[in-house]
């Protein structure tokens, strides 16, 4: 069995130049695929609202959802990092934040916690990670805030937003953040965020410039009744479902995907 993966191997892989395979999970079964396959992270993510729930955003996302959700993925995950998302208002001061981050890692088994935003969550990332939580940050595209942002746009492509979400990257990653998730961002931008971190970037919808990517499961294996434009079908030309995820990691690991058609400029 191969080693398992932690918050320091995910920013030697930056080091080393070796992209990181994250890709999301709701259930033991496809949890146990998706690590047997090579994936380095696995996600719980709050899309479980859209793709296993049927909603139109994440917001209904609860945190009990997260923790059932996740207490079922993780003992499948012998050597994939299990990170679970924090949903929406469940961190909206830095003692809420922590609370929630020990029941998704005392009940729900993961190992890392990833929450959305800025300059507003510095100081909860910051009470987190020193009391020893591992934090992804998430910047770019901020599902849980889609009805602020008025739909699923592309964030970035303004010299303003994008010089700040470089501000807001760098003071993240000073708080303790150990990775950073950037969604829906142009090419250029997630370049020079990659360049400028220390900590490893997984884009989704960011180029392949990025340290790693990461897709919704079921956004790849095609059964999304409305996939993005930044995904791909690799359950197509008659994969099964444990050969679509190996294409995957191969295909984020000599940088064949995102190609151009899926990135945003």
């Amino acid at each position: 069995m191969s080693k398992q993966i932690t918050v320091k191997t995910i920013r030697k892989m930056k080091q080393d130049g070796e992209k990181i395979v994250s890709l999301t999970a709701y259930d033991a079964s496809f949890a146990r695929i998706i690590d047997e396959q090579g994936v380095d992270i696995v996600l719980i993510g709050d899309s479980l609202g859209m793709v296993m729930q049927g909603h139109d955003s994440t917001v209904p996302v609860t945190v009990d959802d997260i923790v059932y959700h996740s207490k079922s993925v993780a003992p499948q995950c012998r050597r994939a990092l299990v990170m679970a998302d924090l949903p929406f208002m469940s961190y909206t001061s830095p003692d809420q934040a922590i609370g929630n981050a020990a029941r998704l890692m005392q009940e729900g088994l993961a190992q890392i916690v990833k929450l959305e935003g800025g300059e507003a969550q510095l100081d909860t990332v910051r009470h987190m990670t020193r009391h020893g939580v591992p934090v992804c940050a998430h910047l770019g595209l901020t599902p849980q805030t889609v009805h602020k942002l008025g739909g699923y746009r592309v964030q970035g492509r303004d010299q303003a937003v994008a010089k700040q979400m470089l501000s807001d990257a760098l003071a993240l990653q000073d708080a303790g953040a150990d990775a950073l998730v950037l969604e829906c961002v142009p090419v250029a931008l997630a370049e020079k965020i990659t360049q400028e971190l220390e900590i490893p970037t997984i884009g989704i919808g960011a180029g392949r410039v990025c340290d790693g990517q990461v897709l919704v499961l079921q956004d790849m294996i095609g059964i999304s009744s409305l996939a993005p434009r930044f995904t791909a079908d690799f359950l197509a030309e008659g994969r099964t479902i444990q050969e679509a995820i190996a294409a995957y990691v191969s295909a984020v690991r000599n940088e064949s995907f995102p190609s151009d058609e899926q990135c945003f400029f």
